[in-house]
């Protein structure tokens, strides 16, 4: 993965002293800086100016991020009336946007400006994170960071990562799951976890990742980022999202699953999840029209009850079943779970009524409890 490095540096006055902007200042001492009372004029403009994200993301906003941090993750929401399985996933907005450029990434769809944000003040963020999970010793609480953002990309000179991780080290009813397409998991080496941050990878076949997961490290630098992890103590796990139907995904697909045991101990994967290729509507146009070669709108999507285009239930539910069996025969103690996945579908892959979303998310806290 090609390093991100902004061309300039914008800090909202407010976050000057934050730990985070003095972490970002002294790795990128040559990066040019300018202060601004607020980055809302900032974003606004470039939302105005560069509508399709065809300029480069070469500059950073740190601002100060005055709603909520902490939040259910948005697929726990029931979209006209249509019930998808989710995980009770709990998610943190602590930046937003991505120098990477995924074809299939939804941020296309929602993110126009052409600025990387990190919210700077962390320590909000974590008096936040005092008050839902520290004050709720009762309630399990699965919590990730890469719903607007990659958890890792930035973290090289962000050091995002190293309260996030203190805090949860401390948290019993909670985990912390870092979810990343990079190799950037320098700050994690060496800090003391407790084994209650688990990091996760994006994983498709290589054939995939060159082309259509632009920018990104390859299979290879994930996978001996993991191995890294799992030396650090660090238990990890895999996300097969979105599974691509390709001719050869069953061969790719099963290479890569053997590829991934044959080099992470199954007892060190605290979960798989997998899910299909879904997106919006508008998503299919933004890929065909910045993506011309992607193969993606070539495949057979059609509108799902949740507003989503899909593939077809058969086409799916086979490549849940058949992923699901090759993970199974070299990881038969490794949890794995569909995501954002209708009710029917579910009940037909794992064999038995669907989970509530309360009982999955329990679930999958407790493996690494």
């Amino acid at each position: 993965m090609k390093k991100y490095k902004p061309d300039i540096v914008y800090v909202e006055t407010s976050v000057e002293d934050s730990a985070i902007t003095k972490n970002v200042l002294s790795s990128l001492p040559h990066v040019s800086v300018q202060r601004i009372d607020s980055s809302t004029e900032l974003l606004e403009n470039a939302r105005e100016l560069n509508p399709s994200l065809a300029r480069a993301k070469k500059s950073l906003v740190l601002a100060e991020h005055k709603g909520e941090f902490f939040k259910a993750c948005p697929g726990q929401q029931v979209k006209g009336g249509s019930r998808n399985i989710c995980c009770n996933y709990y998610v943190i907005n602590f930046a937003s946007n991505c120098h990477m450029e995924c074809s299939y990434c939804y941020l296309q769809a929602y993110l126009n400006f052409p600025h990387m944000v990190v919210y700077a003040n962390v320590e909000d963020l974590i008096a936040e994170l005092v008050s839902q999970i520290s004050n709720h010793p009762k309630q399990y609480f699965r919590v990730g960071t890469g719903e607007l953002a990659d958890s890792l990309a930035l973290d090289g000179f962000t050091g995002y990562s190293l309260p996030l991780v203190e805090f949860f080290s401390k948290q019993r009813n909670a985990v912390l799951e870092l979810k990343t397409k990079s190799n950037q998991i320098q700050n994690l080496v060496g800090l003391n976890h407790n084994g209650r941050t688990v990091v996760a990878w994006s994983l498709n076949p290589p054939f995939i990742q060159f082309s259509e997961e632009h920018k990104t490290s390859s299979i290879e630098e994930r996978l001996t980022a993991a191995e890294k992890c799992v030396e650090a103590g660090y238990p990890v796990a895999f996300h097969f999202d979105p599974i691509i139907h390709y001719p050869e995904w069953r061969r790719d697909y099963r290479d890569l699953i053997k590829e991934t045991f044959a080099r992470i101990p199954s007892g060190s994967v605290a979960w798989i999840s997998l899910g299909a290729l879904r997106m919006p509507d508008t998503l299919k146009e933004v890929i065909q029209r910045r993506f011309p070669d992607s193969i993606l709108p070539l495949g057979e999507l059609i509108p799902a009850p949740d507003g989503k285009l899909r593939y077809f239930k058969p086409i799916r539910t086979e490549m849940y079943e058949l992923m699901r069996k090759w993970v199974g025969e070299l990881g038969s103690d490794v949890p794995v779970y569909a995501c954002m996945e209708r009710p029917e579908v579910w009940e037909r892959v794992f064999g038995a009524t669907h989970p509530s979303n309360e009982a999955l998310g329990d679930s999958l806290v407790q493996v690494v409890s």
